[in-house]
């Protein structure tokens, strides 16, 4: 069975494969899937582009569906389009697909972020991470959700290549006290975690458990 992977700024391709044996590829675009080979029957897409290309479409993932070919989706892109077609057969699972598919969250925008077009190594921080971060916050009793709706509020005003942690920081020293913003601080330093990574991750385990007789 031949498993394609469509992953870039969530997970590295050199560490994708030490967890699962796979054909890896650049985030997918519009237009990639019609060009996978015949013998493909996994197809997992994490990545996508979004705003400087196309987006990959529904019917080019309804296509693979009907064709019997088993996809799944997660992380970023994947968790939307997982989110959108789960009732067609698409599969999705993580903590990202679980927030869209249960309408907490909707925007495109929240998936986004800045990426080396080379290396495809991640330069800004999707707003996710920084959503799902506060929301456990939140539930720790370590900030109010008044300040955490407040700052993702700002957070959501900015483009998106310049979300990263040290405009999270500024954002929070204009609503916490010195001594209030010191402890959060510590506390998101050491709880913080990446989503896209852990979602990416859990993705290629799940196959990893399911799939038989891989070849490549």
């Amino acid at each position: 069975m031949t498993i394609v992977v469509y992953v870039g700024p969530s997970l590295a391709h050199e560490d994708a494969q030490k967890i699962l044996p796979a054909v890896y590829r650049p985030p997918v675009k519009r237009g990639d899937l019609r060009e996978l080979p015949d013998d493909v029957q996994t197809v997992a897409i994490i990545d996508g582009v979004l705003l400087n290309e196309a987006a990959v479409g529904h019917r080019e993932i309804i296509a693979l569906l009907q064709a019997g070919i088993e996809v799944i989706g997660g992380g970023s892109m994947g968790a939307l389009r997982a989110a959108e077609l789960e009732p067609l057969g698409m599969k999705g699972a993580g903590r990202i697909y679980e927030a869209y598919h249960a309408g907490d969250v909707d925007g495109d925008d929240e998936v986004v972020l800045a990426y080396d077009p080379f290396s495809l190594a991640p330069l800004s921080e999707p707003l996710i991470n920084f959503r799902l971060n506060l929301e456990d916050a939140v539930k720790a009793g370590q900030i109010s959700k008044k300040v955490a709706d407040y700052a993702l509020s700002e957070l959501k005003k900015v483009y998106y290549p310049r979300r990263n942690y040290n405009k999270f920081k500024e954002i929070l020293s204009s609503l916490l006290s010195g001594s209030e913003f010191k402890t959060f601080i510590d506390y998101w330093n050491y709880n913080y975690q990446d989503f896209k990574n852990l979602d990416a991750k859990l993705i290629l385990e799940n196959i990893k458990t399911n799939a038989k007789n891989l070849h490549f």
